[in-house]
């Protein structure tokens, strides 16, 4: 799958969920769960235990789910993940080494920024998406709705506090998709093997989304 549908199948999806726990077994289970839910997407962090490893495996077991990896921070750890298989690259802040690694190997990659001047640079330096992190204590949507004023051309992924009550809202504001954590994967979930809830909480997630887009189609 190349960079552009990578691209394409997270507009379509418009939820990555980091995937952000304290074993390797919890990460491929989580992981699993989603892509049975209807989210064939998972940013699989770097401060899981074993991260390449799982990678590796999800990619090897699901080849038609998306496998990315989250928390990059220099371009060699950058480049273990690509040798694992991940198909986009994600960081909390802005790594300019991370980016230009993403972009001289056609890979997808979705850089953090806070500020207007870290968007900028993000988008300058090659970013697909800029992810707004963390955005819940900044202001939320009404922060994303600000940002999208003067940048209505790069695409925002909020993360950071976004839940099943301001899903919807982001999107309104602007946002292309939504980087959601333990909001959709909680720790009992994982910890008791309560797939039918993540099921639940995945189907309402992906409702929200496609209820903001349909008001926004409604008002165009």
């Amino acid at each position: 799958m190349n960079k552009e549908e990578v691209r394409a199948r997270i507009e379509e999806i418009a939820i990555i969920p980091a995937v952000r726990v304290k074993s390797a077994e919890h990460a491929r289970y989580a992981a699993e769960s989603l892509h049975r839910s209807g989210i064939p997407i998972a940013e699989i962090t770097m401060t899981v235990p074993g991260a390449l490893e799982v990678i590796f495996d999800l990619v090897s077991s699901l080849p038609e789910m998306i496998v990315g990896a989250g928390t990059v921070l220099d371009a060699q750890t950058a480049e273990r993940c690509l040798d694992a298989g991940a198909k986009f690259l994600t960081s909390p802040g802005l790594v300019p080494e991370v980016v230009e690694f993403a972009r001289t190997k056609g890979v997808l990659v979705i850089p953090g920024a806070l500020t207007p001047s870290e968007v900028i640079h993000a988008w300058k330096a090659g970013a697909e998406f800029v992810k707004i992190f963390p955005c819940a204590p900044l202001g939320g949507e009404a922060y994303i709705r600000a940002l999208k004023a003067p940048f209505p051309q790069i695409p925002f992924v909020a993360a950071g506090g976004v839940n099943q009550q301001t899903a919807a809202s982001y999107i309104l504001a602007g946002a292309a998709a939504l980087g959601v954590g333990g909001e959709l994967i909680p720790k009992e979930a994982l910890e008791h093997k309560q797939e039918e809830r993540v099921h639940e909480l995945a189907r309402r997630f992906l409702a929200r989304v496609r209820e903001a887009r349909g008001r926004m189609a409604a008002a165009h």
